[in-house]
């Protein structure tokens, strides 16, 4: 009988295989949270810098005749205040409304889409998205203006000035918000819809569900998660926008980033650079309390996806 080499037989004893090191051979494991350190770095320049200088701002005010800074929170009362709080509302009811309406109307092109048998519709639809979701700004307002504005082609073959329509207002800028924000949607959501097995529509019709009963049991439910997503990403769009909104209405329609900037340049009341961020706190604010009425009803609703 052949004698086993004495390492073979020691690792045998200790119920390792021959040849591989043991755990103190190997040494200790780095910590997990060290993959994701590139990305926290990153954060931590590109949001946590801007959001402290904006803080920093917003509480802080220098002495003109010592030159000492101390806290205050006069920037803050300021920004909830007059002009600026109805900056701040005009821009949430505007962002809301046009965001609600951006998700229904993305989501019945995006059903449409994917009802469709063809795959040339659905082609289009997505570069068609795809361009318009990525098209604003100036462009986009010069676009509207030459269209629909108060000598616009289309303004003058429909007469619709007669109507008491004006692109210069709320309802046109909600408008011109749509035109990319309904892309956006598209966009968002087909992948959602794609995700619909046509085997729980069979089931819900053999069960003898109409087509309401199977939305509002099914569809909705699964669908939930990437609407809410949706409607938050079309708010956070419509809130942050500015150069379209600028070009084409200037101070007629309130906006808290049309404010931000007239403060920031001194065009109303020279001096109010703190109150810009405070007004900007005030952005950042109101965007957190969207993601925290979102993110628990998002876990609530994603258990209808495992």
């Amino acid at each position: 009988m052949t004698a086993l080499p004495p390492a073979t037989v020691t690792a045998g004893r200790r119920g390792a295989p021959a040849g591989r090191p043991g755990p103190a051979a190997r040494g200790r494991k780095l910590p997990s949270w060290l993959g994701a350190l590139p990305l926290l770095v990153f954060a931590a320049i590109g949001f946590g810098l801007p959001v402290g200088a904006l803080l920093y701002g917003a509480v802080t005010r220098d002495d003109p005749a010592t030159g000492a800074t101390a806290l205050t929170g006069e920037h803050l009362q300021r920004s909830l205040q007059g002009p600026y709080l109805g900056s701040l509302v005009g821009s949430v009811q505007l962002s809301s409304l046009t965001a609600l309406i951006g998700t229904v109307l993305g989501v019945l092109i995006a059903q449409a889409v994917v009802t469709a048998r063809g795959g040339a519709l659905r082609t289009a639809v997505l570069t068609a998205s795809g361009v318009l979701a990525n098209f604003g700004g100036i462009p986009l307002a010069f676009a509207f203006v030459a269209t629909l504005g108060i000598s616009g082609v289309v303004t003058r073959l429909g007469h619709l000035d007669s109507l008491g329509w004006n692109l210069y207002s709320f309802t046109g800028l909600a408008v011109i918000y749509l035109y990319f924000l309904v892309p956006l949607m598209v966009l968002v959501i087909l992948p959602a819809l794609d995700g619909l097995r046509p085997q729980w529509r069979e089931a819900a019709q053999n069960a003898g569900a109409t087509a309401w009963q199977f939305w509002r049991h099914v569809g909705l439910p699964v669908l939930a998660p990437s609407l809410l997503g949706g409607f938050v990403l079309l708010f956070g769009s419509a809130f942050a926008a500015h150069a379209t909104a600028a070009a084409l209405v200037g101070g007629s329609v309130p906006l808290v980033t049309l404010k931000i900037a007239d403060a920031l340049s001194g065009n109303v009341l020279v001096g109010q650079e703190n109150v810009a961020l405070a007004l900007s706190l005030d952005m950042i604010v109101i965007a957190g309390v969207v993601m925290a009425v979102y993110l628990p009803l998002q876990r609530r609703s994603s258990r209808w996806l495992h």
